[in-house]
């Protein structure tokens, strides 16, 4: 007997689309997409798995690498009288494969 060999596909949720924030689009992300690398905003509570998947899931492309960096938020001080801090963002420098192509800085 013949095994079929059924692919699990995979499916898009709320959850998905909650990892992935933004795509950053900025001078060093502009250099990294020459190289096959795209840089996210996402949440705080994302972990490398998570990503992943939800750049799997969304975009079709297996990532080969994922950096993840937190960037702290300044402390400003408002018309010389109080201070508050900027809210502090998580970013994902993710690494595709050489055959894949992912350009989110072109229509911009």
């Amino acid at each position: 007997m013949a095994e079929k060999k059924t692919e699990k596909k995979l499916v898009a949720s709320a959850h998905t689309y909650d990892v992935l924030r933004r795509p950053i689009i900025s001078e060093k992300a502009a250099k990294l997409s020459e190289s096959n690398g795209v840089v996210f905003e996402v949440a705080m509570s994302a972990t490398k798995e998570d990503i992943a998947k939800a750049v799997e899931v969304l975009f079709g492309i297996k990532p080969t690498k994922i950096n993840i960096v937190v960037t702290k938020g300044k402390v400003k001080s408002f018309r010389g009288r109080s201070t508050g801090t900027q809210r502090s963002v998580k970013k994902a420098y993710v690494s595709l494969p050489a055959d894949a192509k992912l350009d989110l800085s072109a229509n911009i």
